[in-house]
């Protein structure tokens, strides 16, 4: 236990960094609000030359695809030339695109097949920033310079007759507007007719994109259908009369449907205008589109909710009085004095649970637990700060028997929550849980089964009810972590830290944050748009202990941590072309634009082995609430997303988190097992942090794996310096400290096992001393543990 080992902490009193924003020098990116003009973008594909050969037995038959998601999320193409090694197309596209969102086109060159899936040959990512207003641009894009196969096109940017559109954005994600379409249908024919068929209408670029609508008799529809899509993407409605499956377009004898489609454009329609089209012969569509309201459902930024700086207020007062006792002072403590002290626990499943329990027992036995602000854990952490949270007051109450409990649950039998009649519970469940919209997997049912084996009973406790236990600072703030990945790409290539507090769920990367109770509904450029019950704790617990979610990449890096077999023979080939020779100079008007590059897919083959390699049978998906946000044009150069940017697919926007239904969110250890990053936000800025490490193999790993983390992130952190890389020479515990970096943190690394920890009932007997210093004031402060053979712990 941690009574038995040394404790000791090093803190500089320097300005407290939760003070208010006035007080103190901002880190954050302010959220801003302001209009930004829209230009029209008109791509002109011209030709290409040498176009490479997509089989042996014939010449490609060549088109190409026009993919700009921050436009449109509709793919457009030139017409296919069949059997030309030369295709020539001189084909114009026009894009209304924002100037302050990051604008990257893809040129797909393709083949397209009569029988099998169109042949990709090759994707050119063009940046938008480099073009230059009211200039036509012309590029010739060198694609394979040895067989000098090169796509040759012409961009030209000039206003559009749109006004400015209003925009919301931290520098890094940016919500545009949306506007709110009513739609309802009313039949011309005033007597009940046997079959009145609904209409199945489409708003293309809308959150809801299509809805069966019923017609009315009556004038007005009391409950309209509604439709949220972005107000300069240039949607339009379509609707149609809804018919059976079996039904065509054509009649037996040939002749056309007597009722056509309706088209309407909804860029035209004024604020509050009405429209009423015909749809059919006995039928009127009756639309208004409204705009939403501008404040948004997402919190954009990167500073501290106001419930947690509120909590970190009332928390320093305990502090304050708590580091007053134990450091014997004379004076009470200012609130700039006090250090923010934050215990970091690894995972483990049940060995870092119990462990867990122990070495908080011990922290509440020295009175030391009412020091620590934070407690971030990951895996088999979470189930014990989730169990101990469920009391409001748990810290102030002897946790010896919080423990017997978790004992008697740990050494119960666990096979009757596999019994049928249990299982028939976890089916209902899991079905209900389905109802109100959750994507359910085995993940669920692993929550459900660690419900089940460390307790008695149907838990119904929510993340957001934690919220009672901080009402007065009584405890530590807890923090869950965990990671979002995609399907196809390793963890090593991309991951991204997300969070979990009472307060908030958010990505520190985006500065994108929600209210806990509100992770899981559905989300739209920043406004919520269907909520949907809070999950259970027991799916929390699922999700961040989720150890079902491996996939053979993981498995091949638990033995080998090298994927150079992945990176070889799996991954797409990015070629930069932007300084190439042969690529005529092309004017950067912006230094944010990113570099022209060449994508080539991977073979049939190597595809197939990058999923069989990546594929996750059981991960845990919930709607994405970034969905719809789009990327600022210097996204790139913002200080705070540069912090977190530590993946190949951060330089690809298109490809970034903001454009994907679902988060894939996975068990940290995938990655490293260690839960620091929270407390690495320099909105946090812990002073010191209590490593508690619990995991198996290696103890050093997770502490080597953050130093060189943060060592390439530029993240202020200690320098790796333990010299036992083994297991059997570790000492009970490890002070790091990086003194040329005064923003890094003091760590206390406490390994799970120790050399000596048989040998004395407490650590061997030896002093050390650390001074404590004050910015503003001339006093030092000093505090010495002693640990003595016969097991006595004495504070001088």
């Amino acid at each position: 236990m941690l009574q038995k080992q040394i404790l000791a902490w090093v803190s500089h009193y320097l300005p407290d960094p939760r003070q208010a924003e006035d007080d103190r020098p901002s880190a954050t990116c302010a959220l801003e609000e302001g209009l930004s003009p829209c230009y029209l973008l008109t791509v002109r594909v011209i030709r290409m030359r040498n176009v490479r050969q997509a089989d042996m037995v014939s010449q490609t038959d060549c088109y190409v695809s026009l993919w700009l998601p921050t436009a449109s999320h509709k793919k457009l193409r030139t017409r296919t030339i069949s059997n030309c090694p030369n295709p020539e197309w001189n084909e114009s596209f026009n894009f209304q695109i924002q100037s302050q969102v990051k604008n990257v086109l893809e040129l797909s060159v393709c083949d397209e097949d009569a029988v099998t899936p169109d042949d990709h040959l090759l994707t050119v990512l063009y940046d938008l920033t480099k073009l230059c207003f009211r200039k036509k641009t012309h590029v010739k894009f060198p694609l394979n310079p040895e067989g000098m196969e090169e796509l040759e096109v012409e961009f030209l940017l000039e206003e559009s007759p749109s006004p400015p559109e209003t925009l919301i954005t931290n520098g890094v994600l940016v919500a545009r507007q949306v506007s709110r379409l009513e739609v309802h249908a009313e039949s011309r024919r005033q007597r009940k007719s046997r079959r009145r068929k609904d209409l199945l209408v489409t708003v293309t670029e809308s959150f809801e994109h299509t809805q069966r609508i019923p017609q009315y008799i009556e004038p007005c529809c009391p409950n309209p259908a509604c439709f949220h899509y972005p107000k300069y993407f240039q949607s339009q409605m379509q609707a149609d009369v809804a018919r059976r499956q079996w039904s065509c377009g054509v009649c037996c004898c040939g002749a056309h449907r007597k009722n056509s489609p309706v088209s309407q454009p909804l860029d035209c329609l004024a604020d509050g205008q009405a429209v009423t089209l015909p749809v059919g012969e006995n039928c009127e569509l009756h639309m208004k589109s409204t705009p939403c309201p501008q404040t948004l459902d997402v919190r954009l930024g990167y500073s501290l909710c106001p419930e947690e700086l509120e909590f970190l207020q009332k928390r320093n007062v305990v502090v304050a009085e708590t580091l007053k006792q134990v450091l014997q002072l004379e004076e009470d403590l200012q609130m700039d004095e006090v250090p923010l002290i934050a215990i970091m626990a690894t995972g483990g499943g049940t060995r870092s649970m119990t462990a867990m329990y122990g070495h908080l027992l011990g922290l509440q036995k020295l009175n030391l637990l009412n020091c620590a602000s934070y407690i971030t854990g990951l895996s088999g952490a979470t189930w014990t700060m989730a169990t101990l949270y469920r009391d409001p007051d748990w810290s102030s109450k002897n946790l010896e028997t919080a423990i017997l409990e978790a004992r008697r649950h740990v050494v119960k039998d666990k096979m009757p929550a596999l019994f049928p009649d249990q299982l028939r519970k976890f089916r209902e469940e899991l079905r209900q849980r389905s109802q109100e919209g959750y994507k359910v997997n085995f993940t669920d049912f692993w929550g459900l089964l660690i419900e089940a084996c460390l307790g008695d009973e149907r838990n119904d406790c929510k993340l957001s009810e934690q919220r009672a236990a901080l009402s007065h600072g009584q405890n530590p703030l807890p923090i869950y972590l965990t990671i979002n990945v995609k399907d196809d790409v390793s963890n090593q290539d991309f991951r991204e830290w997300c969070e979990f507090s009472p307060y908030e769920v958010g990505m520190q990367k985006y500065g994108a944050f929600v209210p806990t109770e509100l992770f899981g509904s559905e989300f739209f450029m920043g406004r919520l748009m269907r909520r949907i019950p809070e999950s259970r704790m027991c799916y929390l617990l699922g999700l961040w202990s989720s150890i079902f979610s491996v996939n053979l990449l993981d498995a091949w890096n638990f033995v080998k941590s090298s994927e150079e077999f992945f990176h070889r023979w799996t991954r797409e080939r990015v070629q930069d072309i932007e300084d190439d020779p042969l690529l005529p100079e092309i004017p950067k008007c912006d230094a944010n634009a990113l570099d022209t590059s060449v994508v080539i897919p991977g073979s049939w083959l190597s595809n197939t082995f990058r999923n069989i390699l990546t594929y996750r049978s059981f991960v845990s998906e919930f709607h994405n609430f970034l969905l719809g946000l789009q990327l600022h044009t210097g996204y790139l150069q913002n200080g705070q997303f540069s912090k977190w940017k530590d993946t190949v697919l951060d330089s690809f926007p298109n490809q970034l988190t903001e454009t994907v239904n679902h988060l894939c969110l996975l068990d940290t250890a995938f990655f490293v097992n260690s839960s620091y990053p929270p407390l690495l936000r320099p909105e946090r800025k812990a002073d010191l942090i209590i490593h508690l490490n619990y995991c198996a193999g290696s103890q050093t790993k997770p502490m080597k794996q953050t130093c060189e983390y943060c060592a390439v992130q530029n993240i202020p952190f200690p320098k790796y310096d333990i010299k036992e890389e083994g297991n059997s020479n570790l000492k009970e515990c490890y002070l790091m400290e990086n003194p040329q970096e005064p923003d890094a943190p003091i760590v206390l690394f406490f390994p799970l096992i120790s050399d000596t920890f048989q040998k004395y009932k407490a650590p061997a007997a030896r002093c050390l001393h650390f001074d404590i210093f004050s910015s503003s004031a001339t006093s030092r402060l000093s505090l010495n543990y002693r640990s003595e053979p016969s097991g006595k712990t004495c504070l001088l």
